[in-house]
């Protein structure tokens, strides 16, 4: 792949996409953090409330929201799918993991973070499994529980409770930064090999061409001195 065509494959990974969410999950940071480091009881009650006034506020958001995440999402895609086409022994390795890495997060993104909104929204808790997927009471679904049905799951175990669902929320926002945080990484380590690389090609080039210059002038030399 050309240089300058990776270069700007790299821009859309870094810029547009893990750069602006990683800015997202540090604007939730705040919200997160009580949730899963703060023992206080008191100060716990607190935290979730706000997290769940700010949860719903932000699903109730118009859709031109959503719809600018998604594509944002896609754009860092593209930038995969350009580096990967024709890829190098670099970009096997670096941008391979970083894409692996980015389709984690949209796993984690998908299966926990929209689900979970949805439940906050709702305020169906313990009705909804987070990570299993499934639906909304009064949807359409495998496993939609009511009355005391949902009572009787909840006390199984089989739901997630108000708190529990909040903290598996802040925590999927965690594991999603530290995800994006490895992309930066390994493009950063990527970068690095590739300059190191061509640190060492160009030194044997000198090498090589100072190699030639010597054997030139003891060629000329020799022939002076006949």
């Amino acid at each position: 792949m050309a240089w300058g065509n990776a270069a700007f494959a790299t821009f859309l990974i870094l810029c547009p996409a893990t750069s602006f969410f990683l800015g997202i999950l540090f604007s939730l940071f705040p919200y997160d953090y009580p949730i899963l480091w703060t023992a206080s009881p008191t100060s716990l009650s607190t935290s979730f409330t706000t997290l769940e006034t700010h949860l719903r506020f932000l699903h109730a958001s118009p859709a031109i929201i959503p719809r600018i995440l998604h594509i944002v999402i896609a754009v860092g895609l593209l930038g995969f799918l350009m580096k990967l086409y024709r890829p190098s022994e670099s970009n096997m390795l670096f941008d391979g993991a970083s894409l692996v890495l980015y389709l984690c997060g949209i796993t984690v993104y998908v299966t926990n973070i929209v689900k979970g909104l949805r439940v906050v929204s709702s305020g169906e808790y313990g009705v909804q499994e987070l990570v299993e997927g499934e639906t909304l009471m009064g949807m359409k679904g495998p496993l939609v529980l009511e009355g005391e049905a949902a009572a009787a799951a909840k006390a199984a175990g089989k739901g997630i409770g108000r708190e529990d669902s909040l903290r598996v929320l802040s925590a999927s926002n965690t594991i999603l930064a530290l995800v994006l945080m490895g992309v930066l990484v390994l493009q950063a380590g990527q970068w690095y090999a590739e300059r190191k690389e061509g640190q060492e090609m160009e030194r044997m080039r000198r090498e090589e061409g100072g190699r030639e210059k010597v054997g030139a002038h003891r060629t000329l030399s020799g022939k002076k001195k006949a």
